[in-house]
């Protein structure tokens, strides 16, 4: 009598399933240190060897490159530099042609008015003139300090000083009125403004 045989069938606990997912987890993302599934140090303690990080912890961890890591080696290296050796140069001429100070130009228009005053030993006279002061700078300038004097034949007959003058803007022009008092102590001249033999009475007067 012939008994046919039961086909038997493996039945597999959860042990050994948990164990085959440890060992196909193992296969793609090595334990720490380890090369090819072979361990040779301690597991890491961050992802402990699944090759994960844990959201929420990656302010806290610190990248490794290699050396030889193509992205510590930029292209262009040269061509940056130099672009920002030009760019640079370029800055500092622009800053240097705008701040490099320029000298303030002060130009004579006109005698607006002369007063003349005769007393026993001097000829007295009282000038008003009229001046444009330029100012070539980019930046605005403050006159502070304004020092006049006039010349009648190399003599100096009369000076005067002007404290905290005017401003002007930058890249512009002003006009000022300023008055100088001349003294004219030489006897020739003197003879020469009193005479009443001369009907038009000729100085000619330097400012500087």
């Amino acid at each position: 009598m012939v008994t046919p045989r039961k086909n038997s069938k493996t039945t597999e606990g959860p042990d050994m399933t948990k164990d085959t997912e440890r060992v196909k987890t193992l296969r793609q993302f090595p334990p720490y240190g380890s090369m090819n599934g072979n361990s040779t140090g301690d597991t890491c303690p961050t992802c402990r060897g699944t090759g994960r990080i844990p959201r929420g912890h990656e302010d806290q961890l610190v990248a490794v490159i290699p050396c030889n890591d193509v992205r510590l080696k930029p292209r262009r290296t040269k061509l940056y530099v130099c672009i920002s050796m030009v760019v640079c140069l370029f800055l500092s001429c622009l800053i240097l042609f705008f701040l490099f100070p320029r000298s303030v130009t002060l130009t004579p228009v006109s005698v607006l008015s002369v007063t003349v005053y005769f007393t026993p030993d001097t000829v007295e006279m009282e000038v008003t003139n009229l001046i444009n002061i330029t100012n070539e700078n980019f930046v605005p300038v403050q006159i502070v300090d304004f020092t006049v004097q006039g010349l009648v034949s190399d003599a100096v007959v009369g000076k005067t000083r002007i404290s905290n003058m005017t401003g002007i803007q930058s890249r512009s022009q002003k006009s000022y009125i300023f008055q100088i008092d001349l003294s004219i102590k030489d006897k020739g001249l003197n003879t020469y403004c009193k005479s009443s033999s001369i009907k038009i009475h000729t100085l000619f007067l330097e400012l500087q």
